[in-house]
């Protein structure tokens, strides 16, 4: 199969620390670490996990972290297409506390591919069989819509709007203000819309609930569960299987990279999937 992601790359450094500071307060991290990130960069990781290869649309700064980001990625076998853009690369912070729970900072604006820029290989998406849209241009969503299946997150309504495609599965997290989808706010609807709500599991519309996957481990880290859940749900759809376990997929992949460290150390594999 061949599937991408169209979205962002952070650059985040991870501090572990009992609870996250109140105003005022310091707090000494027990841990600390750095790697390339954001929504795109973990998606298309646990992608590249799942299939053995993905495509990434995207856009890097041109200083040291903009070059480090895409030689870490490509590591993890992510195939990247990315804009070089003359300005540094879009950093993160993240406080992970004593639960597990990560609280971010982001530091500079979000560095997105455009669908209008000819040096990057867009034709490649008409050849997908199912794209994740993260983020990026209306032009670079209308491009993501060539492939067989479209899955996009629901964080960028405002782009979704202004592109007029309609998209699969639309798909976010019910606990997040950011992604909260009513009917009527897209125009073609999406086909399918996939609600999730932590241990709760979620919502699938039409359809009805579903139940989140047991962990198999303890909790490490949050980092990274929704951009996994997701792009489990555009693997199961990629390869053809129904909404529902196309959606249980996903859950699992949500599972396991929360029992690890960051957004790689667990993320489900394809021998598991």
């Amino acid at each position: 199969m061949e599937v991408a992601v169209v979205g962002h790359v952070e650059w985040v450094e991870f501090a572990r620390v009992e609870h996250v500071p109140q105003p005022g307060e310091i707090v000494h991290a027990l841990e600390t670490w750095e790697e390339p990130a954001g929504g795109g960069a973990v998606a298309a990781v646990q992608l590249a996990n799942l299939n053995g290869s993905v495509h990434l649309f995207t856009a890097l700064g041109d200083d040291d972290l903009g070059r480090r980001s895409r030689e870490q990625l490509e590591a993890h076998g992510v195939t990247v297409h990315a804009a070089r853009l003359h300005e540094p690369q879009r950093r993160a912070l993240t406080h992970v506390d004593g639960d597990g729970e990560r609280t971010i900072t982001v530091l500079g604006r979000k560095l997105l591919a455009s669908g209008e820029d000819g040096s990057l290989p867009w034709d490649t998406l008409v050849r997908c069989d199912a794209v994740y849209f993260v983020s990026g241009d209306v032009p670079a969503l209308r491009a993501a819509r060539r492939a067989t299946v479209l899955v996009a997150t629901s964080r960028e309504l405002a782009t979704l709007a202004r592109g007029g495609v309609e998209i699969d599965v639309l798909v976010g997290s019910g606990e997040d203000a950011g992604e909260r989808f009513e009917p009527g706010m897209l125009d073609p609807p999406p086909r399918i819309v996939v609600t999730t709500s932590g241990a709760l599991g979620g919502w699938i519309r039409p359809g009805g609930p579903f139940r989140a996957a047991p962990l198999p481990g303890p909790v490490g880290d949050a980092y990274g569960c929704g951009d996994c859940f997701a792009a489990g749900l555009t693997y199961g759809l990629a390869d053809g299987r129904p909404v529902d376990e196309a959606v249980a997929l996903g859950a699992r992949c949500g599972a396991h990279v929360l029992t690890g460290r960051g957004a790689y150390e667990s993320q489900l594999t394809g021998t598991a999937a």
